[in-house]
């Protein structure tokens, strides 16, 4: 692995990846920006053609208010999509915990078993456990609903 990353970095191929990865940054940022004029323009000409057959301050407001109702449906659909990652983060954060939990205590019980105080270890590791699940089922979530079960 490290020696083709060595012989890759020498053989100039690593350049030429950042070469073009940069030409690719500046096409698709030269693309973006004229995409954006285009759609600058098209909403300058549909607003001149509804001026034209409304007139000018119904089809302000008219635009107006049709661009704050799509700004307020982006902020509500990324809060939805946002509160359902974190919970999501949240859950994978337990059991990502819940496996170290594990890991660490299947490895620790070969040495646990091995001292003379193999029964006072495991005795404070269940004490621990027993505490922290009685911790669990007293506390309330942040959102005040019921303890958890």
């Amino acid at each position: 692995m490290l020696g083709s990353l060595i012989a890759t970095i020498l053989s100039g191929e690593a350049l030429e990846a950042a070469r073009r990865a940069r030409s690719a940054a500046i096409a698709y940022a030269v693309a973006g920006l004229l995409g954006l004029l285009g759609v600058g323009f098209l909403v300058g000409a549909g607003f001149v053609a509804a001026a034209r057959r409304f007139g000018t301050i119904e089809t302000a407001l008219a635009f107006g208010f049709a661009f704050l109702v799509v700004a307020f449906g982006i902020v509500a659909i990324h809060a939805m999509t946002e509160k359902r990652r974190k919970k999501a983060a949240a859950s994978r954060r337990t059991a990502d915990v819940a496996t170290i939990a594990g890991v660490a205590a299947v490895t620790l019980l070969p040495i646990l078993l091995r001292g003379r105080s193999a029964v006072g270890g495991i005795a404070a590791a269940a004490l621990g456990i027993l505490a922290y699940g009685i911790y669990r089922e007293n506390t309330r979530p942040k959102d005040g609903g019921p303890p958890a079960e």
